[in-house]
């Protein structure tokens, strides 16, 4: 399944840049909340404009099948991969380069929606970055994930 990723990307970003410039959001004309629209909400519900934003939206695919584990200290979460093109090197080089972000769903619905999801269905995820620390076998280990607050599929 093909999606116009780029052009939802852009009439995202376009909307985003425009809220921030003070700009309503308004509803279409005939009422109606588009997959769009609602995107826009969720991103902007509890957005707070002040020096620190740590606000993560993507749009992509699943380049796996999501998975729970349960952490030493009873809790659960659901860890899912997102994979997203970036365009290509140069006009010479049509090969694709792609970025594989990390995804963890730790409330319980987002566990639900993410565990629902299928290898290469579209997703959009919204959240913020975070960076989580262990104790592993070699000593304290870290990686950095996207902490996922909505989980969509588009």
């Amino acid at each position: 399944m093909s999606l116009p990723q780029e052009r939802i990307t852009d009439e995202i970003t376009e909307e985003i840049r425009t809220y921030w410039e003070g700009a309503i959001i308004k509803k279409t004309a005939n009422k109606k909340t588009t997959n769009k629209e609602t995107i826009m909400r969720k991103l902007l519900k509890n957005s707070d404009v002040s020096e620190y934003v740590n606000q993560v939206s993507l749009i992509g695919r699943l380049s796996g099948e999501p998975f729970e584990k349960v952490l030493p200290s009873g809790d659960k979460v659901v860890e899912f991969r997102v994979v997203i093109e970036r365009g290509t090197n140069s006009v010479k080089d049509k090969r694709k380069i792609v970025d594989t972000i990390d995804v963890a769903a730790w409330s319980a619905l987002n566990r639900k929606v993410a565990l629902k999801l299928d290898e290469n269905s579209w997703v959009c995820v919204l959240g913020s970055i975070r960076r989580r620390f262990w104790q592993s076998p070699a000593g304290l280990a870290s990686r950095w994930q996207v902490e996922a607050s909505d989980i969509s599929t588009l």
